[in-house]
């Protein structure tokens, strides 16, 4: 017994020794982060490249070649966000659980579902020389870093290594937000058990095509917009109009020609709505080699600026909220041979497998508990968006920038446009089946005889450049009445695209100021239209709460408490599940959904919206890297977009040609290390609505480098 005892003495203290020793590994992982000064020798380069970095560890690369130019931005991206990067790919790849063990099987097995893997290798062979030399010189550029920098916390955390970079990573993780942005087969599945139950009756019902009251068409112009917040109608035709299209997400963007703008330079803005965490979705850079300069938003583990600017050209982009694919219920006799397995890595557990169905044209995926087939161009007939976007980085006009966007592949995104010749245009790009469905049901097996070609990039909806155009874009309906084409089964609510508009309407000339400060604008039109509606039937048992509800003036705002109780009605009011909506437009409305907001008392907003910024380990329980938390500010159906996941990704405001001016801000920081002093340094600013400059000239960027290094060969 005594020998037992030491025994477990001896284990306590080995325990105790281990703990120790893994919390001060761990605590040195907190403190270290990628060097950012000195320089760096024995890399593939054909000559020194200099990186400077500013006050918040923006990278500006200067390079002598292309070649250079991203074998650097794979460096720096791997150096700051290196976890981020591995935990996309294997995400999308469905490679999680041979990391976190069997709690992540079922992820990968959905995951896998999508053959992404044989999508990118057909992406990868059907690139041009020089785009696959540039994805290279980027993962040549990731594996360097991998090799020489300090591994972030997470790999000590979860204590494993991350196996090298490949080009098919890039592309894959490229396919991260094809995949969030397409309309896909659980959307296609959930309106064709509309349609079935009930006919387009119900389909239309349940699933609206716009709201007519605030359509905001940018073909159409001002005088296209809806009556707005004088149309006439019953509360429950809004509510079917707020609980018809799911979570409101999207993305903002807008520009203004020379005419149109206080500087007489064309301005423009984007903020795309995605989701939030820490570290963010994009990266800020700098990118500069002889004929190559362009700066903006990256995302990690791809070359290239995917929005941004660069000497002649800025473009922002939202989701385009078009019909992606088609979905056909499977023929009585599959293809035997079309059966394929994907086995899986499990840590701490057996391999395991799943079958997998896929022909040359199609694949099968589970929906709604049902196997489907999905045909989509990215599968059928896959190209690479990085083409476009590397093309978009080049582009000298807003011409050359349309031709880019011709053989745009997917997801189809709005794209507004600015040039230094003071012009300012719009156009939809990606890939459009030209079919009838439309996404709104299922095809018979009998349909997938036929084919369906893709919309032609002609007859896309466009704004022609022009110094006097105002464009806008909210993934809202893009056309008027006289439009040939239906391209969606449904479009995001129009309610921040009328708001855009509505401010844009309101000024003759914009400037830089005005456009940040639509950014930040949190007045709901819906939600205002709605707490004026309801206010008479809330009369009956709490007339005070009545009265301030008809008064309110829709703003979402931190110090409102009226907001919490509105956003607590239209979130009851709206929830399907409940499938209470029709009772409580009644005498149902004041009974326990008041007294569940409205009891003791609503906080304000920026206390009840607060919104925690998380990383993807606080899901373990380890909160100790999460970020800055988001007061309540805004909603999912203002401007300024926040609620618990997912928000603006970034804000910025291009002033065209004065490069050094504007700014784009990030919810938190550019480095995913929280030791390198840049996790959250823009946090601040973000709250306060500060855009922050990135330098582009060569005098401001080499005023404001805080660090200095250089990459040698």
């Amino acid at each position: 017994m005594r020998a037992v005892a030491r025994i477990g003495l001896v284990a306590l203290g080995l325990a105790v020794l281990i703990v120790a020793g893994f919390a001060f590994y761990v605590f040195l992982g907190m403190r270290a982060h990628a060097r950012v000064a000195g320089s760096i020798g024995g890399l593939g380069l054909r000559a020194p490249v200099s990186i400077l970095r500013d006050d918040r560890g923006v990278p500006h690369i200067l390079a002598s070649n292309d070649h250079d130019l991203f074998f650097a931005q794979g460096y720096v991206e791997a150096s700051d966000r290196l976890f981020q990067m591995d935990i996309l790919r294997r995400y999308v790849l469905g490679d999680l659980a041979e990391i976190f063990g069997s709690g992540a099987l079922q992820t990968d097995e959905k995951q896998r579902a999508v053959p992404i893997r044989t999508i990118v290798s057909a992406q990868w062979h059907r690139l041009d020389g020089s785009t696959r030399a540039i994805l290279l010189a980027f993962t040549q550029g990731v594996n360097a870093a991998m090799e020489r920098e300090p591994l972030p916390v997470e790999f000590r955390l979860l204590g494993y290594r991350p196996r090298p970079w490949t080009v098919q990573d890039s592309l894959a993780v490229g396919m991260a937000t094809v995949l969030d942005l397409i309309d896909d087969w659980d959307a296609v599945a959930s309106r064709d058990e509309a349609f079935r139950r009930g006919g387009l009756a119900l389909l239309d019902a349940r699933f609206p095509f716009t709201d007519p009251c605030y359509d905001a068409p940018v073909l159409s112009g001002f005088s296209g917009m809806g009556p707005g917040p004088s149309c006439r109608r019953q509360v429950a035709a809004l509510l079917r109009e707020l609980a018809g299209a799911g979570p409101p997400v999207g993305s903002n963007g807008w520009a203004a020609g020379a005419n149109r703008a206080a500087g007489r330079r064309a301005l423009l803005a984007n903020d795309p709505h995605l989701a939030l965490g820490i570290p963010g979705v994009w990266y800020l850079i700098d990118l500069r080699s002889p004929g190559y300069h362009v700066a903006g938003a990256s995302l990690p583990g791809i070359p290239a600026v995917v929005l941004g600017h660069n000497e002649r050209l800025a473009w922002g982009a939202t989701a385009g909220s078009v019909t992606s694919l088609s979905v056909f219920t499977p023929p009585a006799r599959l293809d035997a041979s079309a059966w394929q397995t994907e086995r899986f890595a499990v840590r701490f557990g057996p391999v395991a497998s799943a079958r997998y169905y896929r022909t040359a044209h199609e694949f099968g995926v589970t929906t709604h508990g049902r196997l489907v087939i999905v045909r989509w161009n990215a599968y059928d007939d896959p190209s690479s968006p990085a083409l476009a976007f590397l093309a978009l980085d080049r582009a000298n006009s807003i011409e050359a920038a349309i031709a880019a966007l011709a053989d745009f592949p997917c997801p189809s995104l709005n794209f507004v446009l600015a040039d230094t010749g003071g012009r300012a245009a719009y156009a939809l790009a990606g890939q459009i089946p030209n079919d009838p469905a439309r996404g709104r049901w299922i095809h018979p097996a009998s349909d997938l005889a036929r084919r369906y070609d893709t919309i032609a990039f002609s007859l896309m909806p466009k704004v022609a450049p022009s110094r006097d155009a105002v464009v806008w874009t909210a993934n809202n309906k893009m056309y008027g009445t006289n439009y040939p084409l239906r391209l969606s089964p449904q479009f995001a609510p129009p309610y921040r695209a009328y708001r855009i508009a509505q401010l844009l309407r309101a000024r003759q000339r914009y400037d830089v100021p005005y456009f940040q400060a639509m950014q930040m604008d949190v007045l709901s039109l819906s939600e205002r239209e709605l707490a004026r509606d309801l206010a008479p039937a809330i009369a009956r048992s709490d007339r005070d709460l009545a009265g301030a509800m008809a008064r309110w003036n829709g703003r979402m705002d931190g110090d409102s408490s009226l907001a919490t109780v509105v956003e607590g009605l239209r979130l009851r009011l709206t929830d399907r599940r409940t499938e209470r909506m029709p009772t409580l437009l009644g005498a149902g409305v004041t009974g326990d959904v008041i007294r569940a907001i409205n009891a003791p008392a609503p906080a304000p907003w920026r206390v009840a919206g607060a919104v925690p910024v998380l990383h993807s380990l606080s899901k373990l329980g380890i909160s100790f890297l999460d970020g800055t938390t988001l007061p309540g500010y805004g909603d999912a159906l203002t401007l300024h977009v926040q609620y618990p996941g997912y928000s603006q990704s970034f804000r910025a405001v291009w002033d065209v040609g004065n490069w050094d001016a504007g700014g784009i801000t990030l919810p938190q920081g550019e480095s995913g290390e929280p030791g390198s002093g840049h996790y959250t340094d823009q946090a601040a600013a973000w709250i306060a609505g500060r855009l922050r400059p990135l330098p582009f000239s060569d005098e401001a960027v080499q005023r404001t480098a805080v660090d200095r290094e250089t990459l040698l060969p």
